[in-house]
């Protein structure tokens, strides 16, 4: 059996540093997502939290710009990933978590508790 073409399901949440425009944090969040559709993976959601501020301080900063990214891929894409992340100053920090069914069913019910919620109001 061919484990190599199996897909896995993933979480990226990156942390890009507070100095950045509004272009430049989509632009820097559009180049994951193209990154990772041209190495065969798919996005399944992504959600962008904005300015937050950091639990501790990192070079000197106490906000980062949040970014969230659930997507569908080959496992030998997140180390080509960790490369381009590890390469880009605008990243203080990243993460990549591996999800398995249980939490894409606890995502996928979250996401559908606040739709229904704003949908109500």
């Amino acid at each position: 059996m061919a484990t190599e073409n199996k897909l896995q399901n993933y979480e990226l949440m990156v942390i890009f540093t507070p100095v950045l425009a509004e272009d430049d944090y989509k632009t820097a969040q559009k180049k994951f997502v193209d990154f990772i559709k041209a190495n065969g993976g798919s996005i399944d959601h992504q959600d962008a939290w904005g300015l937050r501020s950091l639990a501790y301080p990192i070079n000197k900063k106490t906000t980062g710009f949040y970014y969230v990214l659930e997507y569908s891929a080959p496992s030998e894409l997140n180390a080509k990933l960790e490369i381009q992340m590890n390469r880009d100053e605008n990243i203080i920090r990243h993460m990549v978590t591996r999800l398995d069914k249980y939490a894409l069913i606890y995502n996928n019910r979250k996401r559908n508790k606040t739709s229904n919620a704003e949908n109500a109001s």
